[in-house]
């Protein structure tokens, strides 16, 4: 009776190397293949389609802007990367991309709001309705009467809400706010359509608004007193204590003392 003897120690460690070798060089070559294929033309991003909002960047001409800085095939193509070139055209603020088997990229965008311009004329900037500002060309706003607002950076969000807060107080007189500033100092400065101007006092938005609301009732009053409307308004300062200063049209400036509590 034959025994089957083990190989020797030297000829199993040959054909475990051996089969070791082959299982390495089979995962290459699959890696290999499988890196070719992703790259393969037919993979390649052929077809871009663009929904949501396109006011002001017709779908044509976003992607024949957007199209040269994307890089990558269908599975290579960092999707990060991409919405961040879109969210990088003007008016665009937010992006949504996402693959569609086997070449095409999916792009749904939301566009800035603009509610206000923001900082000096000469600027290209403006505030969305979510308090954030953003470049654009100006002449592309549909509205033209929207108002300007100023501040301090990281300052928006507080300029807009304190607006969207007073300007309904002062459109209960017909009067149009049409310029609010907020200066280095925590100093509020209106404008009106008229041209008048409101020096409003530092504070936060409810500081400032008790302070409009308290001189807004009493203007039509004080107005009527020096035979004027209050349309004659030329400047008023609220920063007095208990009071405030006021100038109309053809009247020498008044201070008002307001009754105390």
């Amino acid at each position: 009776m034959t025994q089957n003897l083990p190989a020797p120690l030297d000829i199993r460690l040959i054909n475990a190397t051996a089969a070791a070798l082959m299982a390495v060089f089979a995962m290459l070559l699959a890696g290999a293949a499988f890196a070719w294929a992703l790259r393969a033309p037919w993979f390649s991003i052929s077809g871009i389609v663009v929904t949501g909002d396109t006011s002001h960047n017709s779908a044509p001409t976003l992607k024949a802007n957007v199209a040269p800085r994307l890089s990558g095939g269908f599975f290579t193509m960092d999707l990060s990367r991409a919405r961040q070139v879109f969210e990088s055209v003007p008016w665009v603020r937010k992006a949504t991309v996402r693959r569609e088997f086997p070449n095409r990229l999916q792009v749904n965008l939301k566009e800035h709001q603009a509610v206000a311009y923001w900082g000096s004329e000469s600027e290209p900037r403006l505030v969305n309705n979510f308090g954030e500002v953003f470049e654009a060309n100006v002449d592309e706003v549909e509205q033209s009467d929207l108002p300007r607002l100023q501040g301090p950076d990281g300052q928006a969000a507080l300029v807009l809400a304190t607006y969207q807060t007073l300007q309904p107080m002062f459109e209960s007189l017909d009067m149009a706010l049409e310029h609010l500033e907020l200066s280095g100092r925590g100093g509020w400065i209106s404008r009106l359509d008229s041209g008048a101007i409101i020096q409003l006092g530092r504070g936060n938005t409810d500081e400032v608004k008790a302070r409009a609301q308290r001189f807004l009732q009493t203007l039509a009053q004080v107005s009527a007193h020096h035979g004027r409307k209050p349309e004659a308004l030329e400047y008023a300062d609220l920063r007095h204590d208990g009071g405030y200063a006021v100038r109309l049209r053809g009247v020498t400036t008044t201070v008002l003392s307001l009754p105390q509590k």
